[in-house]
């Protein structure tokens, strides 16, 4: 069976939300959505703003040549490379789905290049301990996940761009890769996503928690 995105990134998130719930029962957890609807970029970080959220995770699923697999986790921030500015360019597109795009992302167009050289400017007062906790999820995927990291990086993604918190965009696979399809579109293989951001997020919570106490 083909996997699409959307199923993906909603079960890895699902999972996740119902690990911490049963672990950590001091922690809200705040869904932009439980069943497979589309909501507007800007709603998603509203509805963690709106919540007050500590922490904004959003995961999705890659595409690329057949060839590409492996996980990445981004962070706002300026893009490095053309390779980085391609992503975020794909990612943000999502918003030509939405009516009246142009006046709720101040004219932002997801086609234009120089749109995105001038958004990726933004500079994010989360920028450190967004860092600091896509560094912990990477950690997790490469070591007790056991998957295959292309690393921790930065672009402007319309997503992340309103969030009053730190937060992440985390790509699990791609699903343009045969055998990373068949592991993320597998239950065993989303549960052990979700594990390994759940301890990813257990330990970048107590490393916080024990900064504030010093």
């Amino acid at each position: 069976m083909k996997a699409r995105e959307a199923d993906v990134s909603l079960k890895i998130i699902l999972e996740l939300g119902k690990i911490i719930e049963e672990n950590m029962p001091d922690v809200k957890v705040v869904y932009t959505r439980k069943t497979d609807v589309f909501v507007e970029l800007a709603d998603r970080a509203g509805i963690a703003n709106k919540h007050g959220a500590d922490l904004f995770i959003s995961v999705h699923c890659n595409a690329s040549a057949p060839s590409a697999f492996g996980t990445e986790v981004w962070t706002m921030g300026p893009h490095k490379t053309d390779a980085n500015l391609s992503v975020a360019k794909r990612e943000n597109a999502v918003i030509l789905q939405e009516d009246n795009y142009k006046e709720r992302y101040s004219g932002f167009d997801p086609t234009s290049p120089q749109s995105h050289i001038l958004f990726s400017l933004y500079q994010s007062a989360h920028m450190v301990n967004s860092l600091r906790f896509a560094q912990q999820v990477d950690r997790q995927f490469r070591t007790t996940v056991k998957r295959h990291s292309r690393g921790v990086k930065q672009a402007g993604f319309l997503v992340l761009w309103k969030s009053t918190m730190p937060s992440v965009l985390i790509e699990a696979g791609f699903l343009t890769n045969r055998t990373e399809e068949q592991y993320l579109n597998d239950k065993s293989g989303q549960t052990y996503m979700a594990s390994g951001i759940y301890r990813a997020f257990r330990d970048y919570k107590t490393e916080l928690e024990a900064m504030n106490d010093e």
